[in-house]
């Protein structure tokens, strides 16, 4: 009467499997470099390749990881959601990488040099002389690599955390006197 008989499912029709969710904690500095990681899932070993530069709550999807098809059906898939934890000394904001560093009184008024630490090893920089505290430095493309994007990176922002000297000796105190009538 409606339709006749081409509506009708068969119970042996296939049906794709289930789909599996996943989350994955990684450090910033795993999130930094793409490198290979095995996850157990439902029993199985799954080698993945971690791309540099996913970010916090990114998913990717592996097809055909998830649960097994109906009558012949294919596999579902694996979703992986990336939980990046933070890092005591960066920031990352996007693709750019935030710190502070501490120079004393000394290097920020009379210049100098300091060597500082980034994702990818040390860089000695220079601080010009008549550095104000927070005072930010920008090096272009030291940040965080871009997903999936071959030597691309974001920017590393350097703010300057100026440290007053304290217990200053009766002639460092005589001396920043005599400064201060200038």
């Amino acid at each position: 009467m409606f339709g006749g008989g081409g509506g009708r499912s068969s119970r042996n029709s296939p049906f794709k499997g289930q789909d599996y969710n996943a989350d994955l904690q990684l450090n910033l500095l795993d999130a930094y470099t793409t490198h290979k990681q095995t996850l157990t899932v439902n029993g199985k070993q799954v080698r993945i390749t971690i791309p540099a530069g996913v970010e916090n709550g990114q998913k990717i999807k592996l097809p055909g990881y998830g649960a097994p098809g109906v009558n012949n059906g294919p596999p579902g898939d694996l979703y992986i959601k990336f939980n990046i934890t933070d890092h005591p000394k960066f920031k990352r904001k996007g693709n750019d990488i935030y710190l502070q560093e501490e120079i004393d009184l000394y290097t920020a008024i009379l210049g100098g040099e300091k060597i500082v630490e980034t994702l990818n090893g040390k860089v000695k920089l220079k601080v010009p002389e008549g550095t104000q505290p927070d005072a930010t430095l920008r090096l272009k493309g030291k940040g965080f690599p871009l997903y999936k994007k071959e030597n691309q990176f974001g920017d590393l922002y350097i703010k300057w955390q100026v440290k007053l000297p304290t217990n200053l000796n009766v002639e460092q105190k005589e001396l920043f006197e005599k400064l201060s009538k200038f």
